[in-house]
C-alpha cells in the first residue's frame, strides 16, 4: 500500500455508536476521512452522523460493501464482535475491534486466521496501552530506573456502569490491566488464580481479585469491581530499588526511594530513614486519539499496531482463565 498520503485521507467507518463508538466517531472525524457511522438504532445513528457531517446507516452490510472505505472501527457489544469483524476482514477492510476482542478464545483465534488468510490487518482496542503515563513508565522500566520488578498491584474500581450489559467486570475492567501489566513486564503469563463474585446487580461477576504469575517469577495482583463509589485507576510496582505508583487518571508517576542513615545502636526504636519521593507528570494526551492514530497508521501499512491481534487473544485467554479459576477453585496454568 502507498503510505505517502496523510492519515486525514484514510476513509473510515464506525460500526456501533454507543458511548465508546461515539467517541470513536468524534476522533476519526478529526483525524481521518470519516465516511459513515452505522448502528441498529436508526434515530441515534442519524443524530451522531448529523453532528459530524457524515452518512448514517442501520445496515452494516452496506458499510462493508462500500469499496471506498479502508478502515472500520467496531465498537458494538462484545457478543457481536466476531460476526462483524470477520465480515469486515473478508470484505477487505482493515479492522480495529474494541476490547474484549471476542466472546470466546476460539472466536479470537479464528479472527486472527481470517486476517492472515485475507491479508486484512487487525488490531484490538486496548485504550490504556495508549495512556502516555504507561509509555513513560515502560520507558523507565526498560532503562532500569526502578530496579527489578518484584511484584505489581493494580486497582481499577468504580460504581456500576449502566452501559455494560453482556460481560462482567473481568472482561470490562480487568482486561485493561491484564494488557497493561503484560506490556510493562514484557514476559509471558504462565498461570492465573482468581476469585470473583456477584452482589446481584448483574448476571455476571461485579467484583474480582486476580493473581497473574509470569515466567520471570513476578507476581501481579489485580483488583476490579463495580461496587466502589469513587473511580480509582492505579498500578503499584514494588521494585528492588523503588516503589512506583502509576495513576492513569492524572497521568502521573510517584516514585519513592529510601536509604538508612547511621544507626544509634543504643536506640534501635528509632531507625533513621531518608526518603526521596518524586511526582512526575507527563504531558496530557487523549489515549483514544493516540490509539486511533495508530489504527490509521496500520491501515496505511506503515507499521504494526502497538496492540496486535495476538495481544488481544492473550488478554482474552487470561481473562477467561481467571473466571475458570474462580469457578473451579484452582490455579490455571497455561500450556507452553
Amino acid at each position: 500500500m502507498d503510505c505517502s498520503f496523510p492519515t486525514s485521507m484514510v476513509k473510515t467507518a464506525v460500526i456501533g455508536i454507543g458511548s465508546m463508538g461515539q467517541n470513536h466517531a468524534r476522533v476519526l472525524s478529526e483525524i481521518s476521512d470519516l465516511v459513515v457511522v452505522a448502528d441498529a438504532n436508526k434515530k441515534e445513528v442519524e443524530r451522531v452522523a448529523s453532528r459530524y457531517g457524515v452518512e448514517s446507516t442501520d445496515d452494516m452490510d452496506s458499510v462493508l460493501k462500500n469499496p471506498g472505505i479502508q478502515g472500520v472501527s467496531i465498537a458494538t457489544p462484545t457478543s457481536t464482535h466476531f460476526d462483524i469483524a470477520s465480515k469486515a476482514l473478508r470484505s477487505g477492510k482493515h479492522v480495529m475491534v474494541e476490547k474484549p476482542m471476542c466472546s470466546t478464545v476460539e472466536q479470537a483465534q479464528e479472527l486472527i486466521r481470517i486476517a492472515e488468510e485475507t491479508g486484512s490487518r487487525l488490531m484490538v482496542g486496548h485504550i490504556e496501552r495508549y495512556n502516555p503515563v504507561v509509555a513513560f513508565c515502560k520507558d523507565l522500566l526498560d532503562k532500569d530506573k526502578f530496579g527489578k520488578v518484584v511484584s505489581l498491584s493494580s486497582r481499577r474500581v468504580s460504581s456500576f456502569p449502566a452501559r455494560i450489559r453482556d460481560v462482567g467486570v473481568v472482561m470490562d475492567l480487568g482486561i485493561h490491566d491484564i494488557d497493561v501489566i503484560r506490556y510493562l513486564i514484557g514476559r509471558p503469563v504462565v498461570g492465573v488464580y482468581a476469585q470473583v463474585g456477584s452482589s446481584g446487580q448483574t448476571q455476571f461477576e461485579d467484583h474480582a481479585n486476580m493473581l497473574l504469575k509470569f515466567d520471570s517469577g513476578t507476581i501481579a495482583h489485580l483488583e476490579v469491581n463495580w461496587l466502589t463509589p469513587m473511580k480509582v485507576r492505579k498500578v503499584f510496582l514494588t521494585c528492588d530499588q523503588s516503589f512506583v505508583e502509576m495513576d492513569y487518571i492524572t497521568q502521573s508517576l510517584q516514585i519513592s526511594k529510601s536509604s538508612t542513615m547511621d544507626l544509634d545502636l543504643d536506640d534501635l526504636s528509632r531507625i533513621p530513614q531518608q526518603y526521596d519521593i518524586r511526582r512526575l507528570e507527563v504531558r496530557p494526551e487523549e489515549p483514544l486519539k493516540k490509539e486511533l492514530k495508530d489504527f490509521l497508521s496500520m491501515v496505511k501499512g506503515e507499521k504494526e499496531p502497538m496492540v496486535t491481534a495476538e495481544d488481544g487473544l492473550w488478554n482474552l485467554k487470561i481473562a477467561h482463565a481467571a473466571i475458570q479459576s474462580s469457578r473451579e477453585g484452582r490455579f490455571i496454568k497455561f500450556d507452553d
